[in-house]
């Protein structure tokens, strides 16, 4: 897609007479952290498996601001442990990028670790409002008997959860919609935001969010062109799209994505289920998950 994103995005906010979008799927990291993750995209490894430019490959300042020239409202600092004793560190690094970027939504994580029950509830007790999962790089199961005590705090608080739980784009040990569907059982009261719609399993998700009234989705790279030539999102469930519009969040993976930011909001227009879908995803469903007014 070869156009002017800052230019297609504020046309995009005119014509939905959206006051801004609300991004739940970014990435801000230590700079080492995120430096490491971009040599990873670069050497095409095995969690990724094809070629993967990074679009904004630049310093934190700059990304910042092309979110808000973007007309991001609000957005997250996604980062994830791939090992033990990262946890509370990321933590602490995400609760001091919160507190000098008030338009962040105030992110922390966790790792199947003894101590995991402690630095999550000292993460909600400094203002944590999003917590991020990712399955495929920690290579754990969601049902280690460890983070029993970690879904039960964050299912009584009620604080999103975005999870990685898919098997793309490269599928893990504990990957997949069956681990997810036994830790909702265990645990009905999460309120998980399934990434990437769960990509490639989008039936297997949506029918879990069938059940399970607390259960949300995000937009990452679905119905984009990169991700339609690996894992098309079946045409059959565009029905349940139009069902599930006040459960989809929307989420770009920025910056850390193989194309224009303006690609995530396109792909989304092109599903073509009108305005008030649109609305509602990129904008009116987290304000009010996350309540923001």
């Amino acid at each position: 897609m070869t156009v002017d994103t800052a230019a297609y995005l504020a046309d995009f906010r005119r014509r939905l007479e959206l006051p801004a979008i609300v991004d739940v799927h970014t990435h801000f990291m230590p700079d080492q952290v995120m430096r490491k993750v971009w040599a990873y995209f670069d050497t095409a490894g095995p969690l990724t498996g094809r070629a993967w430019p990074i679009t904004y490959r630049d310093d934190e300042q700059v990304r910042l601001k092309t979110l808000r020239d973007f007309g991001v409202r609000a957005f997250t600092s996604l980062v994830y442990p791939h090992k033990p004793q990262m946890g509370a560190w990321l933590n602490d690094w995400t609760a001091d990028f919160a507190a000098r970027t008030p338009d962040c939504l105030h992110t922390a994580t966790f790792y199947p670790e003894p101590d995991a029950p402690d630095y999550v509830r000292t993460a909600l007790d400094r203002g944590a409002r999003v917590f991020k999962v990712h399955i495929q790089v920690g290579a754990f199961s969601p049902l280690d008997p460890l983070l029993d005590p970690v879904w039960s705090i964050l299912a009584e608080s009620g604080t999103p959860v975005v999870i990685h739980c898919g098997s793309g784009p490269a599928p893990g040990e504990f990957t997949g919609p069956a681990p997810i569907a036994e830790l909702l059982r265990r645990f009905p009261g999460l309120r998980l935001i399934v990434a990437h719609m769960g990509t490639p399993e989008y039936t297997e998700f949506l029918d879990l969010a069938e059940q399970y009234p607390r259960m949300y989705l995000d937009t990452t790279m679905v119905w984009t062109d990169f991700s339609e030539g690996d894992s098309p999102f079946p045409p059959g469930e565009r029905d349940r799209l139009r069902r599930f519009a006040d459960r989809i969040l929307f989420g770009s993976d920025f910056p850390n994505i193989p194309y224009p930011y303006a690609e995530s909001v396109a792909a989304l227009e092109r599903l073509d289920l009108g305005e008030e879908w649109l609305r509602k995803v990129c904008h009116d469903n987290a304000v009010a998950l996350f309540e923001l007014d």
